[in-house]
């Protein structure tokens, strides 16, 4: 175990953090400390990934500066940091993700009404409200701010307008209160060093849930709670189901269980996960988008690249 928790980190510092020197250099240097890998195996499987490690970390201590200093504070501190990782969760919201789902939206039978699984504070549900910009004014829509940009490949069908929406609503098991600023900033602390311009997006995307909350319910996508939600929406409007980053912290014989809830809803579904999540090949760097469980895009999980096709 402690060898695949050091593959896993070694893996995330050469594939997943590029973009973030630090986080690169905190996943190579973890990967090769024993004692800390073996302090990570003893805790839940779902409390060992490097995010939210990290995350827990800046929460107590600030950004380390590098490996050097991380490893002596956290070793230090290291009570602390676990219990900011047993009571928290890596619920990283982000908004810019919309742009590689309007595509999907936009082309569904109008109105539509909007079910998020995994929604965290539901940033993601306002996808008629924010501002696009692909291809750096190429194709521009929508008002925002926040303004989403995003590089495309391939020629995906861009739609001239936002999807008309006329209910939304998420399923969470820990839904964050956009009025709660300790959730708040959690969410930003979730983003990673170097990717500052990702915190001027969640803070206006949160300007806009605050301007009409929208409503996230306790529950598991795994059971009738998703069910439950489904039909309180609109028999008039297509339901969207739709989720991100989300099925890498649902077991597996329980995204089967899901997958069979959405299909017997009948709902319009749209994901977009690591593709061996969703039956595809792997990629080190890039997520799967799909719709109705066929790939119709590779995508930065970001939000800001999608190649389709």
């Amino acid at each position: 175990m402690i060898e695949r928790l050091a593959r896993r980190y070694r893996d995330f510092a050469h594939h997943e953090a590029h973009r973030s020197p630090l986080y690169a250099e905190l996943g190579a240097g973890l990967a090769g400390d024993r004692e800390l890998l073996e302090w990570l195996d003893a805790l839940p499987v779902g409390k060992r990934q490097p995010n939210l490690v990290f995350a827990s970390y800046r929460l107590v201590a600030g950004t380390p500066s590098g490996w050097a200093e991380f490893e002596t504070t956290v070793k230090d501190r290291r009570d602390e940091v676990e219990a900011v990782m047993l009571e928290r969760r890596t619920q990283t919201n982000e908004a810019a993700r919309c742009a590689l789902m309007l595509p999907l939206l936009a082309a569904l039978p109008q109105p539509l009404a909007l079910l998020e699984v995994g929604a965290s504070a539901g940033l993601c549900l306002f996808p008629d409200r924010y501002g696009y910009d692909y291809d750096d004014g190429a194709h521009v829509l929508g008002t925002g701010p926040p303004v989403l940009r995003c590089r495309t490949e391939g020629s995906p069908p861009l739609p001239d307008a936002p999807p008309e929406v006329v209910w939304r609503a998420g399923l969470d098991l820990d839904p964050i209160d956009v009025f709660d600023e300790d959730r708040v900033r959690w969410l930003e602390l979730l983003i990673w060093p170097g990717m500052e311009h990702r915190i001027e997006t969640l803070h206006r995307a949160v300007d806009v849930a605050r301007r009409d909350p929208p409503r996230i319910v306790e529950g598991d996508l795994r059971t009738a709670d998703l069910d439950a939600l489904a039909a309180e929406a609109p028999r008039d409007a297509t339901l969207v189901i739709f989720h991100t980053a989300v099925l890498a912290y649902v077991p597996r014989d329980g995204r089967a269980a899901f997958r069979e809830r959405v299909r017997r809803l009948g709902a319009a579904w749209f994901a977009a996960e690591a593709p061996d999540l969703l039956g595809f090949e792997p990629h080190p760097q890039l997520m799967a988008l799909a719709s109705g469980g066929e790939r119709v895009a590779m995508v930065d999980g970001h939000g800001g690249f999608l190649s389709w096709g």
